[in-house]
């Protein structure tokens, strides 16, 4: 059966480079973890007690391939960088269990959820939603995903960021509040994922802000790097 015609071109699909390969990942939905490493909940202001998790969307075209600049957006004077572990998955469903959650997942990258700060302190202050903040152009630059059937399925590692040479985040991906297998069993309770999906899992620590023609590393032990000009 042959599709309709469309009254307008089809939107490209985004596809992520596997690493190693000349394939290609296609990604559906974009899924981000909020407040999920303690440090970074105190720093921001916040409990980090165990309660349920938050999650928030970016929009798949934010996603960003290594080997490209991070352009300063427009009306933000505040943009923060926040590493983090990104999950691709290659399955889905509703109500995952967390014991069955890692057979879900395709491979791991390496990512940075850029932040207009300013206004999300805006949004949070009129209790608004935080997309303005969130999913802006080019926020997400995302290093090429490492199959897990190479890699495993890693619930301990350095992951860190240097800013100018400087490091300025130092975690481990054991610190984190919710882990991999928890975060996607709670999400599918809220969603039902499908092949396709990302998910950013947080960040330690030591977030801060980037100004035109900073240089950003950033990076995974065992996983992966991501080099990222502030254009």
């Amino acid at each position: 059966m042959s599709l309709p015609a469309t009254v307008i071109p089809l939107p490209q699909p985004v596809l992520l480079p596997v690493e190693g390969t000349a394939d290609a990942f296609p990604v559906r939905r974009v899924y981000c973890v909020g407040r999920n490493y303690a440090d970074h909940a105190i720093e921001m202001g916040h409990d980090p007690s165990r309660e349920p998790p938050f999650f928030f969307q970016k929009n798949a075209e934010n996603l960003v391939a290594e080997g490209k600049d991070f352009p300063y957006p427009p009306l933000s004077s505040d943009v923060h960088f926040e590493v983090e572990c990104v999950l691709a998955l290659k399955a889905g469903g509703q109500d995952i269990p967390a014991e069955t959650a890692l057979d879900c997942i395709y491979g791991y990258a390496v990512g940075i959820d850029f932040t207009r700060r300013d206004l999300q302190a805006e949004a949070k202050k009129f209790g608004r939603p935080w997309e303005v903040a969130k999913a802006f152009e080019y926020s997400a630059p995302v290093s090429p995903i490492v199959p897990a059937a190479q890699l495993g399925h890693p619930s301990a590692g350095r992951i860190w960021l240097e800013l100018n040479g400087k490091r300025v985040q130092d975690g481990d991906l054991n610190q984190m509040i919710w882990k991999v297998p928890e975060i996607i069993a709670e999400l599918s309770k809220l969603f039902i994922l499908a092949p396709g999906d990302v998910i950013m899992t947080g960040t330690p620590a030591g977030v801060g802000a980037v100004k035109k023609g900073d240089h950003v590393k950033c990076g995974i032990d065992g996983i992966a790097t991501l080099s990222v000009k502030v254009a």
